[in-house]
């Protein structure tokens, strides 16, 4: 008997674990994703409009609500099946363990050290690039296609890559952990109407893969030698390079280092206070 109702209690715990599981995944994503972020708001006026029909007794708009609610669902799946499609994908490329997460701290300061050597001969002669680095979500789908490299992360090869007789140079370089994985990668180009006209397709393409994955996107201008950085659907535009490098260790760093690195200093606090 008493087995029985443990049993019980232990399913419906487990039954709301996965709900809000699965509802905190969504909403983790929809955050980072622009389209799936307006259909949420659709969703949402929709059904205050429902309550607001309802409350006041208004018939014909209710009416309209009615049928808004019951097939809007399958009319939601047939339009934004792209979207949804994406947004099943992020969940299947998520990893457990970044592959950035692998790297030392000597290692990642080495590479932010090489991409921003690249980025100030870049930016100083005015040569496009976008540089994307893979962190928790799988840049695999588009790896695939692209050039491989698997190269040592160097200020020369990256300057190489986007020099502009370089038949790579219009697409993306894709770096996992302290490898150029692959060069002429083609993203996603970012449907956000808030972007400014003037910004051009690497800008576009930075924004877009940030909006599908949780990865750090540099983009250097060729019109104008700016660099920015697209991260979590947002794009932090004309940075100075001691900003990117700033944004880069942090993105970078893990958070259990985070974490171990806080429990030292209250250590070290501990220590000095028996010591006075």
């Amino acid at each position: 008997m008493i087995g029985t109702v443990l049993l019980k209690i232990l399913s419906g715990v487990l039954d709301i674990a996965i709900v809000w599981f699965l509802f905190y995944q969504l909403l983790k994503y929809s955050r980072n994703n622009f389209k799936l972020t307006l259909i949420f708001k659709g969703v949402i006026i929709i059904v205050a409009l429902k309550f607001i029909s309802e409350l006041l007794n208004l018939y014909t708009i209710g009416m309209i609500l009615e049928y808004a609610v019951s097939y809007g669902p399958l009319a939601l799946i047939i339009i934004f099946q792209p979207e949804i499609r994406n947004a099943l994908e992020s969940i299947g490329r998520s990893q457990l363990l970044g592959r950035h997460k692998t790297l030392t701290v000597d290692e990642r300061e080495k590479m932010v050290y090489e991409i921003i050597n690249a980025l100030d001969y870049l930016k100083k002669n005015k040569i496009g690039a976008l540089i994307v680095l893979e962190r928790d979500y799988s840049l695999a789908e588009y790896i695939e296609p692209a050039t491989k490299l698997y190269a040592d992360i160097t200020s020369e090869l990256l300057i190489s890559i986007f020099w502009k007789n370089n038949p790579l140079h219009d697409g993306g370089v894709i770096i996992q952990g302290n490898k150029i994985t692959c060069a002429g990668s083609v993203f996603p180009t970012s449907s956000n109407q808030n972007i400014s006209k003037r910004l051009g397709t690497r800008h576009r393409a930075a924004l877009g893969i940030s909006e599908v994955s949780d990865c750090v996107s540099i983009i250097v201008s060729e019109e104008t030698g700016r660099v920015s950085i697209a991260m979590q659907s947002e794009l932090n535009y004309n940075l100075t390079l001691d900003d990117v490098r700033i944004m880069l260790l942090d993105a970078l760093q893990p958070k259990k280092e985070t974490f171990y690195e806080a429990d030292v200093k209250e250590s070290e606090g501990e220590e000095n206070e028996k010591d006075i």
